[in-house]
């Protein structure tokens, strides 16, 4: 028996059949001739878009790390000492970029190794070695500095650790310190809590001052103010019997709420009979930043406590 073809439209000279709808809806030619799917279009482009974005959020990632792990000067202050070796927390101060000056750079780079150290966290000070047996004041936030420096060169028998987070103010008390010679000035670049908390020795202050902190006036943001019973707990532990804790602010609310923390606090004890605010101290001299408070009209007070 003869084998019949299986198509007889492919025998020789056989005319050829055109193709079934169906058989040229699945061509291959006829697929690839097809305009793209739009909807798959639009997925395929967000997606590539999405893991751009996810890229360039990596880099940065990245970058952010290595400038918290570097100083922005060879042998300067880091940007962020304490890294992460401590919990995240709300903090009390909003850290500063701004220009620093060829005078700042000069005095960091050059003091910095000698009178200034960042706030890692990971050891315990001897501030009897470090201000060779002075009496040992912590000041938190002292702006450009030219307070602190003058503070330090009417009272050269008390050293004053200055801590602050604004890099042209540190490389500025660094300059106006050495000027007029104040050997008992030290710079600490940092969180201060971390400093209190964790590098700090239990009654190693003979005194604390913290003049003008950011007031944070919104009502939200209250919860970030410095002058806090919490804050207390800590500074009281680290302040010897009798040391005073000195504020000064312009700010009526946060004034107001100092002076109620202070005098609830068991462990401090107002120096006014009256139970309110000091008359400015002779040695806490006149700032700019006071001076243009008081020009536009601003109280401004200062409350001395003593830890009992």
């Amino acid at each position: 028996m003869s084998e019949q073809p299986l198509n007889p439209s492919t025998e020789p000279g056989a005319p050829a059949e055109a193709p079934s709808a169906h058989t040229a809806a699945h061509s291959p030619e006829r697929t690839a001739a097809q305009p793209a799917d739009p909807a798959r279009t639009a997925e395929a482009a967000a997606e590539a878009e999405a893991a751009d974005a996810a890229a360039r959020r990596a880099a940065s990632f990245d970058r952010q790390r290595r400038l918290r792990q570097e100083p922005r000067f060879p042998g300067g202050p880091a940007a962020d000492p304490a890294g992460s070796h401590h919990e995240r927390r709300i903090r009390s101060f909003q850290p500063r970029r701004s220009r620093v000056t060829i005078g700042q750079q000069d005095a960091l780079e050059r003091l910095w190794p000698r009178w200034g150290f960042d706030i890692d966290g990971l050891r315990v000070l001897d501030l009897d070695q470090i201000f060779d047996g002075l009496p040992v004041v912590l000041e938190i936030g002292f702006g450009m500095g030219e307070a602190t420096a003058q503070m330090a060169a009417d009272d050269p028998g008390t050293g004053i650790l200055a801590v602050d987070v604004h890099t042209p103010g540190q490389g500025n008390l660094l300059r106006l310190a050495e000027q007029t010679g104040s050997e008992n000035v030290r710079v600490a670049n940092g969180d201060a809590i971390i400093l209190l908390r964790e590098m700090l020795k239990p009654e190693s202050l003979d005194g604390l001052r913290v003049y003008f902190p950011d007031p944070w006036p919104k009502s939200r943001h209250h919860k970030r103010r410095l002058i806090q019973p919490d804050f207390l707990d800590l500074v009281s532990g680290r302040m010897k019997p009798g040391a005073v804790f000195h504020c000064a602010t312009d700010w009526e609310p946060y004034a107001e709420q100092m002076l109620e923390v202070l005098s609830a606090h068991p462990r401090f004890e107002n120096t006014q009979a009256d139970g309110g605010y000091a008359p400015r101290p002779a040695f806490r001299p006149l700032t700019r930043f006071e001076g243009q408070g008081l020009d536009k009209g601003h109280a401004v007070h200062d409350l001395l406590f003593t830890r009992v």
